[in-house]
């Protein structure tokens, strides 16, 4: 669909998913990165257009910045709603004389572009892989190409989610009945796009060879299956408002995973950590409170500084005491417990919905312990959990 209508369309799109102004998207990063892998080629880019201009919200291999509609290869297949595919473009008569294939703005050879289309059937943008040579064009890539297309759409449609559900603020109260339903609202709105994530690693996992490939899906394969026991979890937690198991859980093996989890977010480099003990209930909801307490840490961190984070615990009268240090903005000793209510969100410079440590401290809670905030020493912030000791059999 093209004309007026379809850009209007395309626009409003475009201002909900808050992609080109809004906060830098790591996740578009990643699969661009993985798209130019699929492909053999050096540049890939997630290209979204509004009347006027192609914004390059996420690349790999070079500088993304916007320029004119009208010298878009890639509005071609926006308005077509239809991939292209081409072993060399210069050589097309629809792009023969474009500025990206001429030399005036690139040189243009191998050019795949496939659309991002929304589950309501708008074409947004594309995500586009290019060469400056040209190379044979693979059932394979087209293949690759669309499935990660469709997981550029999932990560818009995933934040779109999460924002509209922290609009709820003003009408959701803080009880725990209401939290519980707030918790299974957001749960049943991950769970579809994250079931389309799964689909498609399961079909990359049969088709990718190369070394760094498989270690990339793999690694998506473990975030999406502890995301997945995550969410199934906390749903029940949520419902049920009671402790959530007797498991004895290793922390040390779950802040191994959360640091997993967290990578391309928080650097292993940054973080000291010490020995932790062993608790019980749910291994699940308590590597959750210590990734949410470790991202953080680092999303705090003072601008132009490295993170400095620290995780370690220590016995204490009422049982096992565990911190996560940081050196960065601090709170103010007033702020130091509204952190923790529900939808509270003292910094806004950040990304976030606010609902993260009172989710934390509920856990934290239900496993019979407590959890609490103070300034550190020298400047930063120390999070701390209070857990009972493991009883002997």
């Amino acid at each position: 669909m093209s004309g007026p209508d379809a850009g209007r369309r395309r626009e409003r799109a475009l201002a909900a998913y808050d992609v080109i102004d809004g906060p830098h998207r790591r996740e578009l990063d990643s699969l661009v990165e993985l798209a130019a892998q699929v492909a053999g080629v050096p540049f890939a880019a997630v290209n979204l257009l509004d009347s006027h201009s192609q914004h390059q919200v996420a690349t790999a291999g070079f500088e993304g910045e916007d320029s004119s509609v009208d010298h878009s290869m890639c509005r071609l297949v926006v308005e077509s709603g239809k991939p292209i595919m081409l072993e060399n473009a210069g050589e097309d008569v629809r792009f023969a004389e474009n500025p990206w294939t001429t030399g005036e703005i690139a040189e243009v050879k191998y050019y795949g572009s496939h659309p991002l289309t929304t589950p309501g059937g708008i074409t947004i943008g594309t995500l586009c892989v290019f060469d400056d040579q040209t190379h044979e064009v693979t059932p394979e890539a087209a293949r690759g190409l669309s499935q990660l297309a469709d997981r550029v759409v999932d990560v818009l449609e995933l934040e779109l989610a999460s924002r509209r559900l922290g609009e709820l603020n003003d009408r959701l109260a803080t009880s725990n009945d209401r939290l519980a339903h707030f918790a299974g609202q957001v749960s049943h709105d991950l769970k579809n796009p994250l079931t389309a994530v799964s689909l498609s690693l399961e079909s990359l996992e049969l088709e990718v060879t190369d070394p760094f490939q498989v270690d990339t899906v793999a690694r998506a394969r473990r975030g999406v299956d502890r995301m997945n026991g995550l969410i199934n979890n906390l749903l029940e937690f949520a419902q049920q408002g009671e402790a959530p198991g007797a498991d004895v859980v290793d922390l040390d093996m779950e802040l191994s995973a959360a640091l997993d989890d967290l990578a391309g977010r928080v650097s292993r480099d940054r973080v000291k950590v010490g020995p932790l003990p062993l608790a019980q209930g749910d291994g699940s909801q308590l590597r959750s409170v210590l990734m949410n307490l470790l991202d953080n840490a680092v999303k705090f961190t003072l601008d132009g500084e490295e993170p400095e984070v620290e995780v370690d615990s220590h016995p204490v009268d009422a049982g096992n005491r565990i911190e996560v240090r940081d050196r960065g903005r601090g709170i103010p000793a007033e702020k130091e417990e509204r952190v923790f209510a529900p939808l509270a969100r003292l910094d806004k410079s950040v990304e976030g919905s606010g609902i993260g440590l009172a989710t934390c401290r509920r856990i934290v809670e239900a496993h019979g312990g407590s959890m609490g905030v103070e300034a550190r020493d020298g400047g930063g912030t120390t999070f701390w959990f209070l857990l009972p000791v493991v009883e002997e059999p």
